[in-house]
């Protein structure tokens, strides 16, 4: 154990020290202190990191001695802190602070950007971003409490709220669509009835184009020049629902996608952030009114925000930029933008943007 001011404190005082407690030397700490003190040393020799907090299992409760656990569980982290706050941080993302609860209302202001100077690694590829703090894939989307609306019991909008889920996994988070693969799964939870968007999902991959753009519902890169880092997709947004036409449950999802990725050549360490944000409006109709098959919705409409991830090139996969080609590129003509500010709607963000063509991000 390390005194005040650093110095070590020899095991034959401590030996002492338990023998006085034993006797009940007036003046000893209670016994839990001296019990800290050989959990810290141990937890200090340990190398693995501890179980994370959010898996905790209670203790098992021994009939009159869960007061005293839980002195001891308390005095230990005291202690620890105290000997080694630099390893507890470590517990905890490297002293980043804990993740976000998921997102239920609209935000009144942007992310702060006080660790936007920090670069992201391979081994932290959300470093010196706010989604260093949301959540990992479809943890980070909030999904509101079921309740009967419009033709729906509350049982089947549920059911639609999970079917919506299935969909913003399938579209935006499948590791074979991010790779460029055809997106078939969310493809068949659209009603195959509703010609139009049929048509669109036909001509966007074979031809795509500004009006018919995969990436409109769909997050695709080229395997052939870009590839993920880690497996985590970092999320944050919500779903919320409303009765829509003829007594439809309309839900909408809005969510900022964060992808960070490397060239796909072996060796490439350079990482680059994609962020894609998206709202998707989709109507869970009434069979009994509207032409649809069971397990589909429609789409009402579709909007997306994409920062790095190619303006004006219509390829049909995100192309995002790494720092030589950022030296290369003039500046856009468009509006700064903020792509980790969620405080406005998309719709109100596009409408500012108008037709003025590439935006800049203010981070990535």
């Amino acid at each position: 154990m390390v005194g005040k001011g650093g110095e070590s404190i020899p095991d034959e005082e401590w030996e002492r020290f338990l023998r006085e407690a034993e006797a009940g030397t007036k003046g000893t700490p209670e016994e839990p202190l001296a019990r800290a003190r050989m959990v810290a040393r141990r937890l200090r020799e340990e190398t693995g990191r501890p179980e994370p907090w959010r898996s905790h299992q209670p203790a098992r409760r021994h009939g009159g001695k869960v007061w005293y656990a839980v002195g001891l569980l308390v005095a230990v982290a005291l202690l620890v802190v105290a000997l080694d706050p630099g390893r507890v941080a470590g517990w905890f993302g490297g002293g980043e602070s804990a993740p976000l609860a998921a997102e239920s209302e609209r935000p009144d202001q942007p992310p702060p950007t006080e660790a936007a100077a920090q670069r992201p690694t391979m081994e932290q590829p959300f470093r010196g971003s706010p989604a260093a703090q949301w959540g990992d894939g479809m943890a980070g989307i909030g999904l509101p409490e079921a309740r009967a609306t419009g033709w729906m019991s509350k049982g089947r909008v549920a059911q639609a709220l999970e079917k919506t889920h299935d969909f913003l996994a399938a579209s935006s988070l499948d590791p074979g669509v991010l790779r460029g693969e055809q997106p078939r799964k969310a493809i068949a939870l659209i009603n195959p009835h509703q010609q139009g968007v049929q048509d669109y999902l036909a001509t966007a991959f074979r031809a795509p184009s500004r009006e018919n753009d995969p990436l409109l519902l769909f997050s695709r890169f080229e395997k052939t020049k870009v590839r993920p880092v880690g497996d985590v997709v970092k999320t944050r947004g919500r779903i919320t629902y409303r009765e829509g036409k003829r007594g439809a449950v309309e839900v909408t999802s809005d969510v900022t996608y964060v992808y960070p990725v490397v060239r796909a050549a072996a060796g490439s360490d350079e990482v680059a952030r994609t962020m894609v944000r998206r709202e998707v409006v989709m109507s869970w109709d009434d069979p009994a009114k509207v032409v649809i098959e069971p397990g589909t919705f429609s789409l009402v409409s579709y909007k997306v925000d994409t920062t790095n991830g190619g303006c004006d090139t219509f390829t049909g996969y995100l192309t995002p930029e790494f720092s030589a080609e950022r030296a290369a590129t003039r500046p856009g003509d468009g509006p700064e933008v903020d792509p980790y500010d969620r405080s406005t709607s998309l719709e109100t963000r596009m409408r500012e943007a108008g037709d003025a063509g590439c935006g800049t991000a203010t981070r990535s």
